[in-house]
């Protein structure tokens, strides 16, 4: 059973409970820039709005695309952008699926709420360029905002909708009523209102979407515990959905099979 939460910046403080953590960035910055010089097909800062940050990369597969994935970063809405996670759409690429990766305006020049309608607009504008279904990723932030897609509220339109097979929130945030409590809302600026509107647990699907919460089973509790809730509150609403608890993968590492043609995690998206 799960202790009452006391001090909410720890609960959501990933980086502080894994070792070397710090060198991430880094390490992230080298792996993905190695990934853009290698002989991948890749376009580059695509435009989907005139917002400086409004733009996303097009990985290209070897032939044909089946269709399209969607993978959406992380950093709690306030860090981070897509030259961070280029090599994460190998997995898919190798499958023979095009891979899209926007970048969003961060807070605190953008609320939560419109780097969601962001999110949207990038898909559509992906969407026209990768014909095919459509299958959305996001980490952390991005599983949020993945997961916001196919809400009922969703600003998708109902053909691009139509096209979206699967979700997969990665160790995703979807209560975001407790980040109130954080210092992180001093950048945030969330309020009761659209914490409540954010929040995905409090939506119903738009419609019966297959999801996935994905997260690891050394991450700190909450993200455990919001990807548990997310699964519960719409398997009753009638959504085929399921939490896989990946072993003992921490925040980060949860992510790495994304690279892999062949790992759970890829074939849980594209399958």
């Amino acid at each position: 059973m799960l202790k009452p939460i006391r001090d909410w910046d720890d609960a959501f403080a990933n980086m502080a409970h894994v070792a070397g953590s710090e060198k991430l960035p880094q390490l992230w910055t080298e792996r993905a820039a190695a990934f853009r010089a290698s002989d991948v097909r890749l376009e580059q800062d695509i435009p989907y709005g005139s917002r400086l940050r409004e733009k996303f990369d097009l990985v290209w597969p070897d032939d044909t695309p089946k269709g399209l994935v969607v993978f959406i970063h992380g950093g709690f809405w306030m860090r981070l952008d897509k030259s961070f996670w280029t090599n994460f759409a190998e997995g898919a690429r190798a499958q023979g699926w095009a891979v899209c990766i926007p970048s969003y305006t961060l807070a605190p020049e953008a609320r939560i709420g419109h780097i969601t309608t962001q999110i949207a607009a990038a898909i559509e504008a992906a969407a026209l360029r990768v014909e095919g279904p459509i299958r959305i990723a996001g980490h952390s932030a991005g599983g949020h905002l993945a997961t916001r897609m196919i809400c009922e509220d969703t600003a998708l339109t109902a053909n691009t909708l139509a096209r979206i097979k699967a979700i997969q929130s990665i160790s995703g945030l979807h209560d975001l009523r407790p980040l109130m409590q954080t210092k992180m809302n001093e950048v945030l600026h969330l309020d009761e209102e659209e914490a409540k509107l954010e929040s995905a647990v409090l939506h119903r699907p738009a419609r019966a979407i297959p999801y996935t919460c994905w997260v690891g089973g050394g991450e700190r509790p909450e993200f455990i515990r919001q990807s548990e809730l997310m699964v519960h509150m719409w398997q009753g609403l009638d959504t085929p959905s399921r939490c896989v608890i990946d072993d003992q993968h921490n925040h980060f590492t949860v992510l790495e099979g994304l690279c892999e043609s062949d790992s759970a995690i890829t074939k849980n998206l594209l399958e």
